[in-house]
């Protein structure tokens, strides 16, 4: 597997997470600063969450890692949480602004 690939299936796991406050996925949400592939198909997600108090911090990131090292051909995943810059509505999707009535 190349690494677009492997990136289009992280992604899609990404999107499978939802924050559990908005009902709407960490990728569209915009908590996903950057995915990197790095050499031997080890995965790197910086993220954020909605506020640096978020009581399911550690459930979020737990189950991101778990979907990333499910991924077939992924060796190593590694999240790292950040909160710089800090998370805005602005940073969310189109898609996610509509569902959420913010458009």
């Amino acid at each position: 597997m190349n690494a677009a690939e492997l990136r289009d299936q992280v992604e899609e796991a990404l999107r499978t997470v939802k924050d559990p406050e908005i009902p709407v996925n960490i990728y569209d949400l915009g908590l996903v600063y950057e995915v990197k592939i790095e050499d031997g198909n080890k995965v790197r997600v910086t993220m954020t969450l909605t506020a640096p108090a978020c009581p399911a911090a550690g459930d979020i990131i737990f189950e991101v890692q778990s979907k990333l090292e499910a991924i077939e051909g992924v060796v190593d995943a590694y999240v790292l949480l950040t909160f710089d810059p800090p998370w805005t509505r602005d940073m969310m999707s189109e898609e996610a602004k509509l569902e959420l009535g913010f458009l």
